[in-house]
């Protein structure tokens, strides 16, 4: 089984920055694929970003691309997602997820362990 730990949301003024952190441990984490999601109120859960064992191959929502960026740290057994030109529209509680099999990417199906989420809140 594997645990996640999300941490580094908080409030910021649109434009801004902010950096996720995902703390994994459980079992190995360099074999597993993982990805961030959200969730805003009155809305479903939705594909943030998504990364492969590797950390070779990432995936992002349309909406995010450009802004975001997915990374791991193999060594800390830490995700990461650097998130950059934030806008109101990406409030939301963002979930760190993880799978044991093959490379899901976007399909939430795909992630068997996810975390407690941490919100983030950006002002205009």
């Amino acid at each position: 089984q594997v645990q996640l730990v999300e941490s580094g949301g908080g409030l910021v003024q649109a434009g801004g920055s902010l950096r996720l952190s995902c703390a994994a441990s459980g079992r190995t984490f360099s074999r597993l694929h993982m990805g961030w999601f959200r969730q805003a109120p009155g809305k479903e859960r939705e594909f943030v970003s998504a990364i492969n064992w590797s950390g070779v191959v990432t995936d992002y929502a349309d909406s995010v691309k450009g802004r975001f960026t997915i990374s791991r740290d193999k060594a800390k057994n830490t995700l990461y997602l650097q998130m950059n030109s934030l806008r109101p529209e990406d409030t939301a509680v963002y979930y760190c997820a993880a799978g044991s099999t093959f490379y899901s990417g976007a399909r939430l199906e795909g992630y068997a362990y996810w975390g407690q989420g941490t919100q983030v809140t950006v002002s205009s």
